[in-house]
């Protein structure tokens, strides 16, 4: 959280710079060419409490999807977070979201086949289960309430929602670790284990980490503006298979027939999804397309109705009675 507080601040101070360079004559900057038309908005006593719900949700997604792994198998919390769509879907059609019947139709393989590529050492606590439900629940409506604030009311670049929210989730954070002793922890282990000076190895990878934090909540951000939650749900789905798949050549791992198969029915259910929803959307541009242009043909017959505004000039004796000319209203008789 502290990179992803310093990264959103770097890149609209290099937005700054690139401002004031460009009134000089210079090419804009790579950062506006890669992430779009960025602008710090300045968020009213309603847009900060909604901010304020969005870190809360952001912390606990992270803390207690950390926490539900000491009670159950990783295979037990992928099996668990693969519903994590079906919620999505439940969440979109509360609020009043259009969701086609074909697209939760498209969800259901890829949900069973990540049950079936994650199926193996299922052993989980009474515990560990209530926390692993936590967790999908949070993933799902943290998703959701991302969505709402990048294309709601507030409409936030991905880059200043998490400007906004990366500093309040980093005190929780600091909070949270505090309560659960992880920071006495760290400290008693410091000089023995964790200090650079001891071992680089831990801090290399600690901010190595938090880079990859930063620029995954980024695309992630981007992706759910330019998408939808449950697509952004579905790429997530494909990205636990796909880590099951590499890590299987890498490390040489055995999986077995059940888990090979779940990866070829959840690739093969993305595609799917990605067929309906390109369909979908190709359909609603091409209504929209032909909604506009029916507009101008509706308001020409409404006005031709009225017969005071358009007048028809009669024909010549040597023209056909439909080759009479249309003399539209002067400019600026209608309001």
């Amino acid at each position: 959280m502290t990179c992803n507080s310093i990264g959103s601040q770097m890149v609209f101070w290099q937005l700054r710079r690139n401002a004031l360079a460009e009134k000089e004559g210079a090419p804009p900057g790579w950062i506006p060419r890669l992430l779009g038309n960025i602008q710090r908005k300045e968020i009213d006593s309603a847009g900060q409490r909604l901010i304020l719900a969005f870190s809360v949700i952001f912390s606990l997604n992270i803390a207690i999807g950390n926490v539900s792994l000491k009670h159950v198998s990783v295979n037990f919390n992928q099996v668990m977070r693969s519903l994590v769509p079906a919620i999505t879907i439940a969440m979109g059609l509360c609020l009043g979201k259009n969701i086609s019947f074909k697209r939760q139709l498209a969800v259901l393989p890829i949900i069973i086949g990540v049950a079936m590529a994650c199926f193996g050492d299922m052993s989980y606590t009474a515990l560990g289960f209530f926390y692993t439900a936590g967790c999908v629940l949070l993933a799902a409506l943290k998703v959701v309430a991302s969505g709402e604030m990048l294309t709601g009311a507030l409409k936030l670049h991905p880059v200043d929602l998490l400007g906004h929210m990366a500093p309040l989730a980093l005190i929780q954070c600091i909070v949270m670790a505090f309560l659960t002793g992880e920071i006495k922890s760290i400290a008693s282990r410091w000089e023995s284990e964790l200090s650079p000076s001891v071992d680089a190895y831990p801090m290399f990878v600690l901010w190595t980490s938090a880079v990859f934090s930063f620029t995954l909540n980024i695309c992630s951000l981007m992706a759910n503006k330019l998408t939808s939650p449950l697509t952004l749900c579905i790429a997530a789905n494909v990205k636990q298979v796909m880590m099951i798949a590499v890590s299987t050549v890498i490390f040489g791992t055995d999986i077995s027939f059940l888990n090979g198969a779940g990866i070829c029915v959840v690739l093969a259910g993305s595609a799917r999804y990605s067929y309906v929803s390109v369909l979908e959307k190709t359909q609603a541009t091409k209504a929209a397309v032909a909604e506009r242009d029916e507009e101008p043909d509706a308001d020409l017959d409404e006005e031709e109705g009225t017969g005071e505004d358009i007048q028809l000039i009669p024909a010549k004796a040597n023209e056909t009675p439909d080759k009479r000319v249309t003399r539209l209203p002067p400019q600026g008789k209608h309001s």
